[in-house]
């Protein structure tokens, strides 16, 4: 129901935009979020939007350099990620909250896409 894409390996400095293709249930009320798992460490908040798209909520790290947006239609969560860096290299998941509470807690989503793989070289 979740299906994240446009994962790869990419220079430190360099851009990527991830997509996430909501389908089998309607979304509209729920908030999307993307999170990442770096190696070795615990899975983690990125970025938070409603659907409209009026209201979206950063993590520190990424605030300035990752944008995330949704399409008109409603279907697709986007990440764009600008100036990469090494330490941006992870497993990249989206994920709905049928809660709408924009959260940054992994178990407050209730749905995962399978995970996008990120690598920033140096």
């Amino acid at each position: 129901e979740l299906q994240a894409s446009g994962g790869g390996l990419v220079q430190t400095g360099g851009s990527l935009r991830l997509s996430c293709a909501a389908s089998g249930r309607t979304f509209s009320s729920y908030i999307m979020g993307w999170f990442r798992q770096p190696p070795g460490k615990e899975r983690e908040f990125v970025a938070a939007i409603n659907w409209s798209g009026g209201s979206t909520y950063y993590a520190d790290s990424v605030k300035g350099r990752f944008t995330i947006s949704t399409d008109n239609a409603k279907t697709t969560v986007y990440l764009q990620m600008n100036s990469l860096k090494p330490e941006d290299t992870a497993v990249y998941y989206c994920a709905a909250d049928r809660a709408g509470t924009m959260s940054v807690r992994v178990q407050r989503y209730d749905y995962w896409g399978q995970g996008t793989q990120v690598t920033v070289s140096s």
